[in-house]
């Protein structure tokens, strides 16, 4: 699969799921982790939208994917934090949530003159 059919299949996914159609997202999701397990993009968007499903193990599962392979993404530390918090482990959300401040710090810090 070459980078730019990745992407597309990553957008027809998130179209899927803002009209409604949360499994035609995850169907395209799961076809573009098979083909790019290296996609941190694909692993998150496929947290997401497992997430916003209340399919919180295998929304967990997808966003762990995501974090091993960007660790530092604001985005993906908050997606951990939320996906937590619902599954009742307040101190796994707090790591989490701390580790997205983090992040969003020292983007602000990159941005500063």
């Amino acid at each position: 699969m070459t980078a730019d059919e990745l992407q597309s299949l990553i957008e027809e996914a998130a179209y899927h799921h803002a009209v409604g159609e949360p499994d035609a997202a995850v169907l395209r999701l799961e076809r573009a982790t098979a083909a790019a397990p290296g996609s941190f993009e694909a692993w998150h968007a496929l947290a997401e939208v497992l997430f916003s499903q209340r399919r919180l193990d295998e929304a967990l599962r997808a966003g762990e994917r995501a974090h091993a392979l960007n660790p530092a993404d604001l985005f993906i530390n908050t997606t951990l934090s939320r996906i937590w918090m619902e599954r009742g482990d307040k101190a796994k959300a707090e790591h989490f949530g701390a580790q997205a401040k983090i992040q969003g710090w020292r983007e602000q810090l990159k941005g500063s003159p």
